[in-house]
């Protein structure tokens, strides 16, 4: 499975994931720092991506998630520190690996 971490997540979150099953990118891995959401999503499409694990709650609001090519997992936490994200790593590779119809998932904290 290929995912893309948005900026906003701490960079060492990608060393968790197991790499023998997941491509995992970063936004600042593909040189995409910067760049608003709407042509983020055209670029997920365009790269062939898996999964976009975010942890902006309003994504969800302002894109339209209907044409999403991908799954979109929203991280929601209290704060945004690879303390607080990575308790929900078992639970975001439980989302990943048991295909769901529907596009959007919220882990919360």
């Amino acid at each position: 499975m290929k995912i893309l971490l948005d900026e906003n997540i701490d960079v060492r979150f990608k060393s968790l994931f197991p790499t023998d099953i997941h491509e995992v990118y970063t936004v600042r891995d593909c040189q995409w720092n910067g760049i608003k959401n709407g042509a983020l999503l055209k670029l997920l499409k365009n790269h062939s991506f898996d999964c976009w694990i975010v942890v902006d709650k309003n994504v969800p609001y302002q894109q339209n998630i209907t044409e999403l090519s991908c799954l979109l997992i929203v991280l929601d936490v209290h704060r945004n520190t690879l303390k607080h994200i990575s308790p929900l790593l078992p639970r975001i590779l439980s989302a990943i690996q048991n295909p769901s119809p529907e596009k959007l998932i919220v882990i919360s904290e």
